[in-house]
C-alpha cells in the first residue's frame, strides 16, 4: 500500500489511503516501455477557416475587429486563395475556393456559412513527424509534403485518424 501526503494550505498531513502498489508500478511501467518520439509538435501557427466570401471575411477582421491582415494569396497547387489574420500569438487563415475542384468548395456546400476548417501546428522536422505517425497508422491526404502558404512543407493528417479534426503539420 502507498501513503499519500497532502500539503493544504501549508499543512502537511498524511493520509493513508489504499492504493495498491501495482496501480503505481503498472503506470511506471507502461512510461518505460513508450519509445520517446524522435519529434514533437511545436506551436500553434494557425487556425484555418473556410469562408464563402473572402472579401467580406477580410473586412471583418480588418476594418470591425481591427485586425492586420495580409493580401489575398492565391494558391493553385491547393485550390485555395488565402487571407492571414495576425493574432498576437497566432494567425487565422481564411480559406477560399479557387477553381472547382477546389476542396474548399466541397466543405462549403455541406456548411453554407464557412467554418472551421484545419489547425496548423509547426513541427521541426516533417519527415520525422510525417514517419512517426504513419508508423502509429495515422494516416496522411497525401504522399509527401507540398508547399504551404508560408513557403514550408506541410502535411494534412486525415480527419478519421484526429478525433474528426484535419491537422495540418508545417515545418516551422
Amino acid at each position: 500500500m502507498a501513503s499519500i501526503v497532502l500539503k493544504v494550505a501549508g499543512l502537511s498531513r498524511c493520509a493513508r489511503h489504499t492504493l495498491p502498489s501495482r496501480a503505481l508500478s503498472i503506470s511506471a511501467s507502461l512510461r518505460s516501455r513508450v519509445p520517446g518520439s524522435l519529434w514533437k509538435l511545436g506551436r500553434l501557427n494557425h487556425i484555418a477557416i473556410a469562408v464563402p466570401d473572402i472579401e467580406k471575411a477580410t473586412a471583418l477582421y480588418r476594418d470591425v475587429l481591427g485586425a492586420t491582415v495580409s493580401d489575398k494569396l492565391p494558391l493553385p497547387d491547393h485550390g485555395v486563395y488565402t487571407v492571414f489574420v495576425e493574432l498576437g500569438n497566432t494567425k487565422l487563415e481564411l480559406l477560399h475556393p479557387l477553381g472547382e475542384k477546389s476542396p474548399i468548395s466541397g466543405f462549403l456546400q455541406k456548411n453554407k456559412s464557412g467554418g472551421l476548417h484545419h489547425i496548423c501546428i509547426e513541427v521541426k522536422d516533417i519527415n520525422a513527424a510525417i514517419a512517426g505517425l504513419k508508423a502509429k497508422n495515422i494516416r496522411t491526404l497525401s504522399a509527401k509534403p507540398q508547399i504551404g502558404a508560408h513557403g514550408k512543407p506541410v502535411i494534412f493528417l486525415h480527419p478519421k485518424d484526429c478525433d474528426g479534426v484535419l491537422v495540418e503539420l508545417e515545418e516551422a
